[in-house]
């Protein structure tokens, strides 16, 4: 990395970090005058970078198993993104603290008069909660740790064994995150509403998490593309694959999303319908418009035509259009839960994001720093050279 693309990284993490901290700050004026809503904020903040995070897990991994050309010139940003989860973990706790504003369950009045709680209090308790919280960490960050360390390994040796070891890690870990994830998304998102339930909703989530970090990937390369090691290796064909996938992933997200919404609105029964009652209630209609038009529509109808995901400026702006627009996916999945009448936007739904936020870019800035862009050694990587020669 050349001294000036350095010096660039550091001022961002700089500006971010700030950020961060300004957020933060606010985050913590909020939860003495505002203790509810600080807590319902957060939520919806820190889950948004941590989607992030365990998506480019996720993506990481999926690129070990499958070798694709466009995840050798972007492993270093996936890498970075799900080194941020000790960092992410640390900034679940004060989650810990706000289980009786956030979570029915955690209510001993609402357990009492609901059976379908009682019937779950086993499973669904406080110290259940915090002990498979730090479970599911756990179990992310040593698999994150390993990724990284034998990812490194490969650009000190010709050897490929690290290589071989990072598709043998995540065959199995490609089973473990989702499962993991889906008990843990169970535990933080769908339990903020008493009664309902659903099988595809976890998948959904995980799609949702491989589309924001697809997006991410692609908005970095772009960003790079002319920065030594990228400039003269990254070429349309790079984009063309991510655009691609970028493509993939949208249509996935849509035909799950829409797949559940159909089969609950079809059953019509009170417990799961009730949901989606709560999420178009009022100015939460818009926001549906909004991720209609937007997370599918848009970047569905840009994304059939094939300049498109070869002209880079024009592929980086539908990257960013999904990127941004997956927050307001996120806002409006865990709001409405406390605000059910209709759309209701505090200064915390703002603080909090950008304080999660700004602390997830400086860490992901400070680990894109402290190795190569480039992957080294890596014997899939000599075809990505020549093809660009």
């Amino acid at each position: 990395m050349n001294e000036a693309l350095r010096a660039a990284l550091t001022r961002w993490q700089k500006i971010a970090l700030v950020a961060g901290l300004i957020g933060l700050a606010f985050c913590v004026l909020g939860a003495v005058v505002r203790t509810p809503q600080f807590f319902v904020s957060y939520l919806f903040g820190y889950l948004f970078w941590l989607g992030l995070a365990l998506g480019c897990f996720g993506v990481a991994m999926i690129h070990h198993l499958t070798g694709g050309r466009w995840g050798n010139v972007t492993r270093r940003f996936l890498e970075a993104g799900f080194m941020t989860l000790p960092v992410m973990a640390v900034l679940f706790v004060p989650v810990f603290f706000g289980l009786r504003f956030l979570y029915p369950w955690a209510k001993p009045a609402l357990v009492a008069e609901d059976e379908v709680l009682r019937h779950r209090r086993v499973y669904e308790n406080p110290g259940m909660f915090i002990g498979r919280s730090v479970l599911f960490f756990a179990i992310w960050i040593i698999m994150a740790w390993l990724l990284r360390k034998w990812s490194v390994q490969q650009d000190g040796t010709t050897d490929p064994a690290p290589t071989r070891r990072l598709r043998k890690l995540s065959g199995p870990g490609i089973v473990i995150y989702p499962v993991t994830a889906t008990f843990a998304y169970v535990d933080w998102i769908m339990s903020l509403e008493p009664d309902w339930y659903s099988t595809m909703f976890p998948v959904i989530i995980f799609i949702g998490q491989f589309l924001s970090a697809f997006a991410f990937a692609i908005i970095l390369l772009a960003w790079f593309r002319r920065e030594p090691p990228f400039v003269g290796v990254v070429s349309t064909t790079h984009f063309h694959h991510l655009g691609n996938l970028l493509l993939t992933f949208v249509m996935f997200w849509t035909y799950v999303s829409f797949g559940q919404l159909l089969i609950i609105w079809s059953g019509n029964l009170p417990q799961e319908i009730t949901w989606y009652l709560h999420r178009i209630a009022g100015g939460w209609k818009w926001i549906v418009v909004l991720l209609a038009l937007f997370h599918f529509f848009l970047p569905f109808f840009l994304l059939l035509f094939r300049a498109n995901k070869q002209r880079v400026v024009i592929l980086m702006s539908i990257a960013m259009v999904v990127f941004l627009v997956h927050i307001v996916n996120v806002f409006w999945m865990v709001v409405p839960s406390f605000y059910p009448q209709g759309i209701r936007i505090h200064w915390l739904d703002i603080a909090a994001p950008i304080g999660v936020g700004g602390i997830w870019i400086a860490v992901f800035l400070a680990n894109l720093k402290s190795r190569r862009l480039m992957p080294q050694n890596d014997p899939r990587m000599q075809p990505v050279i020549l093809h660009a020669k």
